[in-house]
């Protein structure tokens, strides 16, 4: 007895998903091309120059972090290589996970406690 095995990409989601990839390339390819002719070939993060095949290593990071938000005047775009694009992201997915303040927002201090507050009256009391 012998089954037939689906062929990949035969399924409604694996098309899905194919179509979604190819979408999301287009998109970044376009703005992409667009950072490049704006910017310098340099990374904002480290100041690396890059050129010829290297190139690809120099990515758009966006400022906002919403890669659906570009704006035609390259405002929320900033080239990246890929280790500082890399570490960026880090930052932010840190930031985000310990409920760091954000712009705006107001917190109570953790501590009220000062170890310091009585040390000019003990070093007055020494003298």
């Amino acid at each position: 007895m012998t089954t037939k095995k689906p062929q990949a990409g035969t399924d409604k989601s694996g098309r899905l998903m194919a179509e979604a990839l190819r979408s999301r390339k287009l998109r970044e390819k376009t703005y992409r091309e667009q950072a490049l002719k704006m910017y310098p070939w340099l990374c904002a993060g480290c100041g690396r120059e890059f050129s010829g095949k290297k190139l690809q290593e120099l990515t758009v990071h966006h400022k906002d972090h919403n890669h659906d938000n570009n704006p035609p005047d390259g405002s929320n775009w900033e080239l990246l290589c890929l280790y500082c694009h890399d570490n960026e992201h880090e930052r932010f997915s840190v930031a985000d996970a310990y409920g760091e303040i954000k712009p705006g927002d107001t917190r109570e201090p953790p501590s009220t406690y000062s170890p310091f507050a009585a040390l000019e009256t003990l070093l007055k009391k020494k003298k």
